[in-house]
């Protein structure tokens, strides 16, 4: 089998073999890889009605198991459609991890512009966060490994924050920093363990050509804990009537949106700081400051 440090390329070649092997009912159906594919998995087109999903490394194995045995209890529950696992793929000598088969999900994802203004898709995404909170957690996965601790307080990561706070130094409000992070870790969740998806991001979601919400994907990093990560795109990238109206939908208390602002902004941190790999590190540095200075306001604002 091959060495699960060193996966092959993950490319077309690959995926067109291991479907072959596993699934020969398939085999005849063209496959295109997606651009982006993905940072912790890549993904593939599979025929015009399926998506082949692979992990990139052993971090993301876990999430296999987790989406194949949870999606489909979760997808009557929504409003919204989210992946539905039609195959698992085994480990192989071509392939050391679990990989997913999924239905093909249409739309694309939302421009953060439109994030940022409509008011219609905040409230609309806020209903579904709600209703995948109401979703039944007996049994679900808590805070762990297998979703690197989304639902757990977001003080799990304050060293890393701190010590971004520190290579940062003069080139952000230090003192403001300090301010939102303590804001964040001093509350906990205090009710039982709910649903939440644990990367609400505009790369996760998927409208229709009018702009309307119709899915939400990639529930890697989901599980049972406090919601108030899936709050971070409010902060980050909703603006004005949109986060207000996100606010109102999602229903959640000031404390919740307080550990909101120390997930974004520990996230922010340590991309700014150079601390996360990044496909385009510029980019993502630039909207790393502006998601620091937008948490900053928030929590002014608030407090």
């Amino acid at each position: 089998m091959a060495d699960p440090q060193q996966p092959p390329t993950i490319d077309v070649a690959l995926v067109e073999a291991l479907i072959g092997e596993q699934f020969p009912r398939w085999a005849d159906l063209p496959i295109t890889q997606l651009v982006p594919g993905g940072w912790d998995n890549r993904t593939f087109r599979l025929g015009d009605e399926l998506s082949v999903r692979l992990p990139s490394s052993e971090a993301y194995v876990l999430q296999v198991e987790k989406e194949q045995r949870w999606l489909p209890v979760l997808a009557p529950l929504l409003s919204v459609a989210i992946p539905e696992p039609v195959g698992l793929g085994r480990p192989s000598e071509r392939f050391p991890f679990p990989w997913s088969v999924y239905r093909w999900l249409p739309g694309e994802p939302p421009s953060a512009e439109l994030i940022a203004a409509d008011v219609t898709l905040a409230a609309r995404l806020g209903d579904v966060l709600a209703a995948l909170q109401r979703a039944p957690a007996e049994g679900a996965p808590l805070p762990g490994a297998h979703n690197f601790f989304r639902g757990d307080s977001p003080a799990v990561y304050e060293a890393e924050t701190l010590r971004a706070i520190e290579v940062l130094g003069d080139s952000i409000d230090a003192d403001a920093v300090h301010d939102v992070w303590r804001a964040a870790t001093s509350s906990r969740w205090r009710g039982e363990p709910v649903w939440f998806h644990g990367d609400v991001s505009e790369g996760n979601l998927l409208v229709d050509d009018e702009g309307r919400l119709r899915a939400v994907i990639d529930f890697g990093t989901s599980g049972a804990g406090d919601p108030a990560c899936d709050l971070v795109i409010g902060l980050a990238t909703m603006r004005g009537a949109a986060r207000d109206a996100f606010r109102e939908h999602r229903g959640l208390d000031a404390d919740a949106w307080a550990r909101a602002r120390g997930w974004a902004i520990w996230k922010a941190l340590i991309v700014a700081a150079g601390f996360a790999g990044s496909h385009s590190p510029d980019t993502e540095t630039r909207k790393a400051r502006r998601t620091i200075d937008a948490v900053i306001e928030d929590h002014r604002q608030v407090g």
